[in-house]
C-alpha cells in the first residue's frame, strides 16, 4: 500500500520573538489601541477623520496577517517576494500612520483638552505616534545591509521608492483648479506618470517579474531616477507660478481652502524631488560604485 504522508503545520515562535517580530506586536496592539479610542468617541466623520480610521485599521489587519503568515510559515506558498512586501509594507505603514498622528489632532482635538473626551482622543493620537514609532524600527531592522541586493525594496533606492509613490498620492488628494493653466496640467502629467512607473516598479518588485524585462534593470532605474528628476525639477518650478501668481492667501482662507491645498501641493513635489534625487544617487552608486 502507498505511504500516506501528513502534512504537519510548522510554527515559527522566532515570528514572536525577533526584533521584527517584537515590532510588529507593538504595531498591532497600539493601532488597534487607536482606532479603538478614536472610535468609541464617535467623532472621526469627513474625509479626514475616515482616512485616520482606515490607515490605523488597515495596517492593524495587515500586520496581524504578516505575524500569522510568518508564525505558521504559509508565506512561503505566495507567489510573492516575501521580503520585498514585507519591506514595501512597512514603510507604507510607517508613512500612513505618521500622517494619521499629525492630521488627528491637528483636526478633531481643540484647546484645552480637558473632558474625558478630549482625553480619548489624546491618548489615541500618542498611541498612534508610538505605533509610528514600531513601524520605524521595523522598516530599520529589515532594510538591507550595503552591497546587500537580494531584496530590493529593502535597499534604500527602494524603500524611496514607496515614499515616492505614498507623497504622489497625497499630492493627488490636494489637486484642485488647474484645469484652465497648461503649466499646472503640466505637473498633474509630471505627478501621474511618475507616480504610475513607481508604482509599477514596485509592484513588478513584489511579483518577482523584473527579471522578464529584456534590458539591464539597475541601468533602467538610473534612467528613470534622473527622467523622474527632471520632471520634479520642472513641477517645482511651474507648480508655484502658475498657482501663486499674482496672489496672496485670501483672507477668509478657512481650513482647506484652495490656497492652502496648492501651498501643500508646493511643499509635497519639493520632498518628491529631493527624494527622487537621493534616489538617483544611491542607485547610481549601486550600479557604478562596486564594493569588493
Amino acid at each position: 500500500e502507498p505511504v500516506r504522508t501528513m502534512a504537519v503545520a510548522t510554527v515559527n515562535l522566532r515570528a514572536l520573538t525577533s526584533w521584527v517580530g517584537i515590532a510588529r506586536l507593538f504595531a498591532i496592539v497600539l493601532s488597534c489601541l487607536a482606532f479603538s479610542l478614536v472610535a468609541s468617541t464617535g467623532n472621526f466623520g469627513g474625509p479626514y477623520g475616515t482616512w485616520c480610521m482606515f490607515s490605523w485599521c488597515f495596517c492593524f489587519i495587515v500586520t496581524l496577517l504578516v505575524l500569522l503568515l510568518e508564525l505558521l510559515e504559509l508565506y512561503r506558498v505566495l507567489p510573492l517576494s516575501w521580503d520585498d512586501f514585507t519591506s514595501a509594507f512597512s514603510m507604507l505603514a510607517a508613512l500612513m500612520v505618521f500622517t494619521s498622528s499629525v492630521v488627528f489632532p491637528s483636526i478633531f482635538i481643540s484647546s484645552p483638552c480637558s473632558s474625558n473626551y478630549c482625553a480619548r482622543q489624546a491618548v489615541a493620537t500618542t498611541a498612534s505616534c508610538l505605533c509610528f514609532l514600531a513601524y520605524a524600527v521595523e522598516v530599520g531592522l529589515m532594510r538591507a545591509k550595503p552591497g546587500d541586493i537580494s531584496s530590493f525594496l529593502s535597499t534604500v533606492p527602494g524603500l524611496l521608492k514607496v515614499f515616492e509613490a505614498y507623497v504622489a498620492c497625497l499630492i493627488f488628494s490636494l489637486l484642485d483648479g488647474y484645469n484652465n493653466e497648461s503649466g499646472l496640467m503640466w505637473c498633474v502629467a509630471v505627478y501621474s506618470i511618475c507616480f504610475i512607473f513607481t508604482l509599477l516598479i514596485i509592484i513588478f518588485t513584489i511579483g518577482r517579474c523584473l527579471t522578464y524585462i529584456p534590458c539591464p534593470l539597475d541601468k533602467m532605474l538610473v534612467g528613470y531616477n534622473l527622467l523622474a528628476l527632471l520632471m520634479y525639477i520642472t513641477a517645482t518650478v511651474l507648480w508655484p507660478l502658475y498657482s501663486f501668481r499674482g496672489q496672496s492667501r485670501p483672507s477668509s482662507c478657512g481650513r482647506g481652502c484652495s490656497w492652502d491645498r496648492h501651498l501643500g501641493v508646493t511643499f509635497l513635489t519639493i520632498f518628491n524631488l529631493i527624494a527622487y534625487l537621493v534616489d538617483l544617487i544611491y542607485s547610481s552608486r549601486m550600479v557604478f560604485i562596486r564594493t569588493p
